[in-house]
């Protein structure tokens, strides 16, 4: 494995928030001028009020990765009931993508999930993230369709779920 997971660390907070803006940006996912993107490049709001975990590249210390995880009930969680993790903009820098860095944040958000005795885990995805998919499927998540959700008209998501 090349990649580390960890909470991140006040050096990690700029690359963190400019690799979320990126892959949801550039990925297609949120318009530039969407008040979101804010919201994906604040990094440092998200450490402090959630827990932001990074994948970082051991040797250069480079961020390769990050993801935003909550409790539900907790100001971060969209969809999580109280005994449920949530994760929230699942990103991964352009350059390491197949590398299985995505599916390592996706796996260490688990962990904490169980570390934290939590009864499983729900979050949400939009439609055409279908590479992220993949990912929570291999991880062990399915589809929970009956907790799908708009946040606002014409912003359809998907809400994937798994049970301990």
């Amino acid at each position: 494995m090349d990649h580390l997971i960890r909470r991140a660390l006040p050096e990690d907070l700029e690359d963190a928030g400019r690799i979320t803006v990126e892959a949801f940006v550039g990925g297609g996912f949120t318009s530039p001028e969407s008040g979101y993107v804010e919201q994906l490049r604040d990094a440092g709001r998200r450490a402090r009020e959630a827990e932001l975990l990074v994948a970082v590249d051991p040797a250069e210390g480079r961020v390769l990765g990050c993801v935003t995880f909550a409790v539900g009930g907790t100001a971060w969680a969209d969809i999580a009931g109280p005994q449920e993790g949530e994760i929230r903009m699942l990103a991964t820098d352009a350059a390491a993508r197949g590398r299985g860095v995505g599916e390592a944040l996706v796996r260490a958000a688990v962990a904490r999930s169980r570390e934290l005795r939590l009864a499983g885990m729900a979050f949400s995805t939009r439609p055409t993230m279908t590479a992220a998919h993949r990912v929570y499927e291999r991880v062990g998540f399915r589809r929970a369709p009956e907790r799908d959700w708009a946040p606002h008209p014409g912003t359809d998501l998907m809400v994937y779920a798994l049970a301990f």
